[in-house]
């Protein structure tokens, strides 16, 4: 069976591209297909794999994408990917669904079997606070520029979702969000946990510190956490990188609050396994940072909205208020409370990489398709 995965764009590393790694595990020798390609910040990890990139795959694009977001679709569009495929997978939050099929000579006009695995709907087009991270478009001028964007990008995502035979949500909030935007239904299928990386270190005591983790973008609410831990005056550490460093380094008036970048895999368990909770304040589609963490056996608290992560009292506690005084309501509570840190990492193990491949081949063989 010839398989293509398409995925949005490979110039960053995240929890999307972790879910990549375990679907290029179940199909070694699948093409890849993204609009474009950082070798550097993905580690070389797709490269044996990478088959096409887009006319936008420039260096100056890939550092600034989000600039060049009105031309994407038009990238995605001019994808050819070839219809001898018996499967395609999409990866994707919006653009790589939409990647053009083109027939070749003496192939039959049969379109191959398309699952998308949707991280989320575009959020660009359907959430109009997210193109707050546009670069050319400041937010006092939204009106005037980024609500036509929208538009534009809601039509193409809409007509883009017709190519799907079936579609996978990361979770019950997303497929809602499917349903929404598609009128199309969709399956649950959590993302990945490596649970051979991520797991509970028994050995690990516990330090006095709360953690935050993740790409530093502006919905991920780590201005909230940080300004709540300005009047707490506790130990907070901030993993990860991304275009609000220096604006986050700016709000951080407390000596207790501390960066910590480009860590390991290794590390970042370790620091799983040493701190207290992980403060989750953001709106996520998944959340697979707090997966991650519960793996380990770490307490989340986290907002009440978004996916499904934490089970009140048992994995974490939920906050109701995106704010700094939630937040510092939230951690007065926890330390009232005690988690059985063994439970938490059992719990997790429906987040397990070998229960998401199993779920995923399940789907593939109800298709009908023949492995061969």
């Amino acid at each position: 069976m010839r398989v293509a995965i398409l995925h949005d764009y490979l110039n960053q590393f995240g929890g999307a591209e972790r879910v990549l790694l375990a679907l290029l595990e179940l199909f070694p020798s699948a093409d890849l297909y993204t609009l474009l390609y950082d070798n550097k910040k993905t580690f070389g990890l797709f490269r044996k794999n990478l088959k096409k990139t887009s006319i936008l795959d420039k260096p100056f694009i890939r550092n600034h994408h989000r600039a060049f977001i009105p031309l994407m679709p038009l990238a995605a569009g001019a994808m050819a990917v070839n219809n001898d495929y018996d499967l395609i997978i999409s990866s994707t939050a919006g653009y790589a669904k939409g990647f053009g099929l083109r027939h070749r000579p003496g192939i039959s006009h049969r379109l191959p079997y398309h699952i998308s695995y949707c991280h989320s709907p575009l959020r660009y087009a359907w959430e109009i606070d997210y193109l707050k991270n546009l670069a050319f478009a400041p937010w006092p001028i939204k009106e005037v520029i980024v609500r036509p964007i929208a538009g534009l990008l809601r039509g193409w995502d809409a007509e883009s979702s017709r190519s799907v035979n079936v579609f996978l949500a990361n979770s019950k909030y997303i497929a809602d969000k499917i349903s929404s935007y598609y009128c199309r239904e969709a399956q649950v299928v959590y993302p990945p946990v490596d649970t051979s990386v991520f797991y509970h270190e028994k050995t690990v005591k516990p330090a006095d510190f709360f953690l935050m983790a993740g790409r530093l973008l502006y919905y991920k609410g780590f201005d909230l956490g940080i300004r709540a831990f300005n009047q707490l005056g506790l130990s907070l550490k901030i993993v990860g990188s991304g275009p609000e460093f220096q604006k986050l380094q700016s709000l951080a008036k407390s000596p207790n609050i501390e960066f910590v970048r480009n860590v390991s895999d290794e590390r970042l368990r370790r620091l799983y396994n040493e701190a207290r909770a992980l403060i989750f304040p953001q709106i996520e589609d998944f959340g697979l940072v707090a997966a991650e963490a519960q793996s380990c056996g770490l307490p989340v608290l986290a907002y009440a909205k978004g996916g499904e992560i934490v089970t009140p009292g048992k994995t974490g506690l939920l906050f109701e208020e995106q704010s700094p005084e939630s937040i510092i309501r939230a951690v007065k509570d926890f330390d009232r409370m005690k988690f059985n840190r063994d439970a938490i990492s059992r719990s997790a193990a429906r987040f397990s990489k070998e229960r998401f491949k199993n779920e995923f081949l399940k789907i593939i063989y109800q298709s009908g398709l023949k492995f061969s």
